[in-house]
């Protein structure tokens, strides 16, 4: 699909009424939820390279409180460190996207999973697949996510992630997976500043972010640079709530976060020689020119941890 159609149907459907549920259904007929089998695959890869993240920067799971910034359409990663041995996950998101469907879809899969998490979290597999068997039982029974957890996943939407409630230095990890380049930037701020007031100390928050325009996986005329062409005035035309793309670089989410008092521990950015390419070939938006390096332009993704190591002043 031509981006420019697909952008236009997203506009639309925002100013008009029932047209978050009109989008939802188009994902499930013909979008990332069509080949739910596909997706949540995905989903449990980014679980697998988070859970490494943690392991390299010594941060144990079991037993660990955790909250996730941006829910989506099935608490995916939640569900996969409540196997882990999570303690308790507090998962929050703007809209209320999840549903009933939707969870049941991701538990009845989840036995697929249960060998890999149990060697990622380093649980016994036997203890993973009682915990999944008990889930899928209870979702089964028409019982909620806290209800079908005993009471380790939380899921709150709408929510605001900037406000969590939660109590200072009570959090032991704070993560979110392709979602911080969906949220404008001083909101993402906003967000990170409130995971460190509630990390412990010596707590992460861990992100993964795809900062790459995300129009190129609906059409493959276009690259993940694309979306640097456009000038902030342009870009308003083209962005709407379904797909909002905040354009910031990677160098921006690590900045961020340095700023508000992290130590960023990990950094996983690498410019690609094709990326490097498709910029040379472009006409970039002054607006990037002025603020960015070439190869900060490039990057399309990154993975990065913070800890927090003190108190801020």
């Amino acid at each position: 699909m031509d981006w420019r159609l697909k952008a236009g149907i997203q506009k639309v459907l925002e100013l008009v009424p029932g047209g978050g549920r009109v989008h939802h259904l188009m994902q499930v007929k013909a979008g990332a939820l069509s080949k739910f089998g596909d997706e949540c695959d995905r989903r449990v890869d980014d679980w697998a390279l988070m859970m490494s993240h943690l392991r390299n920067t010594n941060v144990p799971v079991s037993g660990a409180v955790m909250a996730e910034i941006g829910t989506g359409w099935y608490p995916a990663l939640p569900f996969c460190f409540y196997l882990a041995g999570a303690g308790r996950i507090h998962t929050y998101d703007l809209y209320r996207h999840v549903t009933p469907r939707m969870v049941n879809a991701l538990a009845d899969r989840l036995p697929t999973y249960a060998t890999r998490i149990a060697e990622a979290s380093g649980q016994a597999e036997a203890a993973v697949r009682a915990r999944q068997a008990s889930l899928q039982a209870a979702l089964g029974r028409g019982a909620s996510i806290i209800e079908a957890t005993e009471g380790v996943v939380r899921y709150d939407a709408p929510a605001d992630a900037t406000r969590t409630g939660l109590d200072d230095g009570s959090v032991d990890v704070l993560f979110s997976n392709a979602v911080l380049q969906h949220i404008p930037g001083p909101v993402v701020e906003d967000c990170l500043r409130e995971a460190f007031r509630i990390l412990k100390p010596g707590g992460v928050t861990v992100h993964a972010v795809n900062c790459g325009d995300q129009y190129a996986y609906a059409d493959p005329r276009v690259h993940q640079l694309n979306y640097l062409k456009y000038s902030e005035a342009a870009w308003r035309k083209w962005n709407n709530r379904f797909t909002y793309q905040n354009r910031l670089r990677a160098i921006d989410f690590t900045d961020m976060a340095k700023r508000v008092g992290f130590a960023v521990e990990l950094d996983t950015s690498t410019v690609l020689p094709e990326r490097l390419r498709q910029l040379d070939e472009m006409t970039i938006d002054p607006m990037f020119t002025a603020r960015y390096t070439r190869e900060q332009l490039a990057l399309t993704t990154i993975d990065f941890v913070g800890r927090k190591t003190q108190a801020r002043a």
